[in-house]
């Protein structure tokens, strides 16, 4: 196939490819990324998991991590597979919300480098909580069941 004959009809060599079994996977690999890698390195550094769990107020902080720690291991492995997808992905759509309203005030932070960071932080994980739910409703929409 010429380039030329991609640009004019494009959708069926992209369809294509994006809708193979492999390419979705990754894709919802990508997309749980931070709620594997996160549970990983609080394993590996369970202090600094509770210390971050302190730092934020949230008590009592070994529960809390070994929750966190369950939860986004536990989601990310049922957006994956496909395993009431929808729930897991609205699960961690609401959990992203609730995570990013603690941790990223940045309307509490002085004008700066930090407040840029953290804003932009912020509305990243906004944009994901709204790919889970976009995850979500698409796996209602096909009717997906467990």
């Amino acid at each position: 196939m010429t380039s030329s004959t991609l640009f004019k009809r494009p959708d069926g060599v992209i369809r294509n490819v994006l809708t193979r079994p492999a390419v979705k996977t990754m894709a919802l690999m990508a997309l749980c990324a931070a709620y594997i890698q996160g549970p990983i390195t609080k394993i590996l550094d369970f202090q600094g998991a509770i210390a971050e769990m302190e730092h934020f107020g949230l008590a009592p902080p070994k529960a809390i991590a070994v929750l966190v720690i369950l939860f986004e291991l536990t989601a990310s492995a049922m957006v994956v597979t496909g395993y009431f997808r929808w729930l897991a992905a609205l699960a961690l759509a609401g959990f992203t919300l609730l995570a990013t309203l603690i941790a990223l005030r940045f309307w509490e932070l002085a004008p700066g480098m930090d407040r840029m960071m953290a804003t932009n932080a912020f509305f990243e994980h906004l944009g994901l909580a709204g790919a889970f739910v976009i995850v979500a409703t698409s796996d209602l929409a096909r009717g997906s069941k467990p």
